[in-house]
């Protein structure tokens, strides 16, 4: 969870209670990353995750990006504020090769990656380091492909996932359509390839977690459930949202980005969302000073609401007490299912 939210108290609090917590790579410096990686060392002895963006490669039309500068002009009157006027076609590594250096130099236990697969010879270097990798996919072609580049395991993203959809090529042609769901993905990716699978998408419930892990994943990542948390480092406007009757449901947009993510529907991304071009990373460095305006006046019509589908099901919990929870729930559900089969057995 990019943009703050997976700070180093909540990665560090999941892991003290028995989870794999993640650090978000994206966003950030090579340095700043560094720092934060320190930051969760000071806060736990346990195993840890840190996920990077690969770098974008896809043609991005400048005079989109300006034209949809023009689409936002009301918007930043109306927070008295001035959109971003450098150059912002370029930025499209969030210095990856930075990052995955200091990966190398100073190893953590576990690296995911988000946006596409990195190449063999990174992935073959960060097990040679003693790293377990994660490559994020949204098919079974894109699981094949991790596969052939030897990633240790796939994490696999259902449509329901909140956020930015982790698809390794953007294709505009595809918006609109419907995506897939996650525990149909999870079928078809254990049919396709022989690696782990981690179930990702919209899980909000331990009895979710067991039914993907009966359908062939071997564990589950989740997010949205983990924002309300007081550890997270989401905006306590965002975390209000979650559960606000205001915000009935969510939708994939480019309109914060110009990348598909999930978020909570609000006036921004009905406003603007129609007119946003695929370009990523340039929308959200242009609407990036917009977003932090929206989030200063306590504005959730402003903001990007970044939510998977069980939104509503999120629990306010401390990031332990919730780990606990979902794992009562999952070990209840798991009971059950054995209860069941039995009975009809017998």
């Amino acid at each position: 969870m990019a943009g703050g939210a997976s700070c180093p108290p909540l990665a560090a609090a999941v892991c003290e209670a028995g989870g794999l917590g993640f650090l978000a790579g994206g966003y950030k410096t090579a340095d700043g990353m560094y720092q934060e990686i320190k930051q969760v060392r000071a806060l736990t002895r346990r195993r840890f995750g840190v996920n990077l963006f690969m770098p974008q490669t896809g043609y991005v039309d400048p005079a989109a990006v300006e034209a949809y500068r023009g689409q936002l002009a009301g918007e930043a009157s109306w927070y008295e504020i001035s959109l971003a006027e450098e150059d912002i076609i370029g930025t499209s590594d969030d210095g990856y090769d930075a990052k995955l250096a200091i990966l190398l130099e100073d190893p953590v236990p576990v690296v995911s990656f988000t946006f596409g697969c990195p190449s063999s010879a990174a992935l073959a270097a960060l097990r040679k380091a003693g790293t377990y990798t994660v490559v994020t996919v949204t098919s079974v072609e894109e699981a094949w492909f991790a596969q052939q580049a030897g990633a240790d395991a796939v994490c696999v993203q259902g449509v329901e996932a909140g956020g930015h959809q982790g698809t390794h090529r953007d294709d505009p042609q595809a918006d609109g359509t419907a995506g897939v769901g996650l525990l149909a993905l999870v079928a078809q990716v254990r049919e396709a390839v022989a690696l782990p699978i981690i179930a990702a998408g919209g899980l909000m419930r331990g009895s979710q977690i067991a039914a993907l892990l009966a359908a062939g994943a071997e564990a589950a990542q989740l997010g949205t459930a983990f924002l309300a948390c007081p550890e997270s480092g989401a905006h306590p406007v965002h975390k209000k949202a979650l559960t606000d009757p205001l915000f009935v449901r969510t939708e994939l947009t480019r309109a914060f980005s110009g990348r598909p993510a999930r978020g909570l529907v609000n006036r921004f991304m009905r406003e603007h969302g129609p007119y946003a071009p695929a370009a990523y990373p340039q929308v959200h460095h242009l609407t990036s000073g917009l977003r932090k305006a929206a989030a200063a006046a306590g504005d959730p019509q402003g903001m990007a609401l970044w939510a998977g589908q069980g939104h509503r099901l999120a629990r306010a919990l401390p990031a332990g007490e919730l780990v606990e929870v979902l794992a009562a729930e999952l070990a209840e559900a798991q009971s059950t299912l054995k209860a069941r089969q039995m009975r009809s057995a017998s």
